[in-house]
């Protein structure tokens, strides 16, 4: 019989040896637990990364047409400003907006389109303006820079007001004449009784004009005129507002609709009216001489081979504070760059001396950027209806056209000319 004891030895040792098996195994059993419930826990959001800030709105215009100036010492006026195209923009629009020409703005902005500028685009407004060297008195018309300048009579110890707007001057063969006049009288809502010869040009076009144009949408006069003391010369508003700052009159001077109307009761009559014709203008800014160059007109026969420097000579006997002092500083000056501005002119101010050469590029760099809006001030206020048509427009071209070849040798009142009578008829349109 076998001893009981012995009988269970066996049966003891395999459970002990199972026990220690599942001993073993039981941390691996925990690692896999723990293992598969860090599989199935969700993974940690990446931490969320702030927007940038918005960019900060852009300022609303500074004025373009109406400045405060020391008649002694300024100028230059006004600053130059970047605006970005709006979705239906076009350039007539835009210069109406900022009392610019629409020369004044393709000058600026060379090889844009003007009828699709593209929508965001930078467009260079040319609203900072050297002074004419002229008389800080009256009127004074800048045919070359199709500008118009107004010095109000001033009380003594007030400061000097200067008006400018933009303008539109005889076409080719009917240059609007130079020299000194004075405003003789002013009409509201004219009638416009067109001369022979204009609707003779009009009638070879297919369009036949009426003898009498009653005041209405279909005037070229617009609603307000003033007549010079140069028979047949006006000065007057216009049906065709982007026709302004063009040459595409036969002598007269257009203006917007609104910037006549602020001017035509301000103006007393027999105020003087200088025209001159300076495609190169200079003037002093924070002891820094500045070039805005135009470029000369198509039929200015004067030498301007060395731009700018032309004037130097032409100025030589001057009294003028201006020229006594560019006299004073000519070392300083860099002619060579004046020079150059005139070969690509772009219509803006250009700081020419040799310690701190400028360019035109520098200064659109560090222009203001603006909204595109009317500026503080304007005279109009966007509520006419400004489109027009590329069709209306190229007719407006098709007016810069030049004039009939007898026209063209007829001569025009000579500098410096009084009020009295013109040496030219030119047609009141």
């Amino acid at each position: 019989m076998n001893d009981p004891v012995e009988t269970n030895v066996a049966p003891r040792d395999a459970a002990r040896r199972a026990s220690r098996a599942l001993g073993a195994l039981a941390p691996v059993f925990v690692l896999a637990l723990a293992s598969g419930c860090a599989a199935l826990k969700p993974a940690e959001a990446p931490p969320a990364v702030e927007a940038p800030p918005p960019e900060p709105p852009l300022p609303a215009p500074v004025a373009t047409h109406r400045f405060t100036i020391d008649p002694a010492r300024d100028h230059v006026v006004g600053e130059v400003q970047v605006v970005k195209v709006g979705a239906d923009d076009t350039f007539p629009d835009i210069a109406r907006r900022f009392n610019v020409g629409y020369e004044e703005l393709v000058r600026a902005n060379p090889g844009v389109d003007p009828w699709l500028p593209g929508e965001g685009r930078e467009l260079v407004v040319p609203t900072r303006f050297i002074l004419p060297d002229a008389p800080r008195e009256g009127v004074v018309v800048n045919v070359a820079a199709m500008r118009l300048f107004y010095y109000p009579k001033r009380k003594p110890n007030e400061p000097q007001v200067v008006i400018t707007h933009p303008i539109g001057i005889g076409k080719v063969g009917w240059r609007t004449p130079e020299g000194v006049t004075k405003i003789v009288s002013r009409t509201q809502n004219p009638t416009w009784t067109p001369p022979a010869s204009v609707r003779r040009e009009h009638l070879k076009r297919g369009e036949k004009l009426p003898p009498r144009v009653p005041p209405g949408p279909d005037n070229p006069l617009g609603a307000h005129m003033f007549r010079l003391g140069w028979p047949s010369y006006l000065i007057h508003g216009t049906n065709k507002p982007p026709g302004v700052g063009m040459r595409s009159s036969h002598g007269c001077i257009r203006m917007y609709p609104e910037d006549i109307e602020e001017l035509f009761d301000a103006i007393p009559i027999g105020t003087q009216v200088r025209i001159v014709n300076q495609p190169y203008l200079l003037g002093w800014r924070d002891e820094k001489l500045y070039v805005q160059a135009y470029g000369a007109l198509e039929d200015d026969r004067r030498d301007w081979e060395h731009g700018p420097k032309s004037l130097l000579k032409r100025a030589a006997k001057s009294k003028s504070p201006l020229w006594q002092k560019i006299r004073a500083h000519d070392a300083d000056i860099d002619w060579e760059l004046a020079r150059a501005q005139s070969d690509t002119p772009r219509g803006i101010p250009v700081p020419v001396m040799r310690a701190v050469p400028g360019s035109v590029d520098a200064v659109v760099a560090a222009a203001r950027r603006v909204r595109n809006v009317l500026p503080d001030g304007a005279t109009w206020d966007g509520g006419q209806q400004s489109l027009v048509s590329e069709a209306q427009f190229e007719a407006l071209l098709g007016d810069r056209e030049p004039a009939p070849v007898q026209a063209q040798s007829l001569p025009v009142p000579a500098a410096g000319g009084g009020g009295g009578g013109s040496r030219r008829v030119a047609e009141p349109r």
